[in-house]
């Protein structure tokens, strides 16, 4: 099975003060496996492996209450820089800028101009 192609949702994210809660629910609901990622030093991040699936295709952020609980979609693009200077110029905030982690995926979150949140990322070449 081919991967998700450009400018599609890709990835998703659950960010939240209650980690073991979260995947208790999601695990049992929906059968996930949680993996631990510990690409970006700092952050307690989880793979979520849905059934049948080969590798992750979202993941849980421990944010130990440093923000408000969120869940959030990714678009997977070419140049993460280029999509949020366009998103910009379309009226889109930026409300973290792209940052690249220890595997190479480069990922920045956005708010469109109506406000809602979302996120952009580009893998490594292969």
């Amino acid at each position: 099975m081919p991967g998700p192609s450009f400018n599609s949702v890709a990835w998703f994210e659950i960010g939240t003060g209650q980690p073991q809660e979260v995947k208790q629910f999601y695990g049992q609901l929906f059968d996930w496996d949680f993996r631990l990622n510990t690409n970006t030093p700092g952050v307690n991040y989880h793979a979520v492996v849905t059934p049948g699936a080969q590798q992750p295709t979202g993941g849980v952020w421990e944010s130990e209450g440093k923000f408000p609980d969120y869940a959030v979609f990714y678009v997977l693009v070419q140049d993460v820089a280029a999509t949020v200077q366009r998103a910009e110029e379309l009226g889109g905030k930026v409300l973290m800028a792209p940052i690249t982690d220890a595997a190479g995926l480069t990922f920045a979150r956005l708010e469109d101009s109506a406000g809602h949140h979302f996120g952009v990322f580009s893998a490594p070449a292969p």
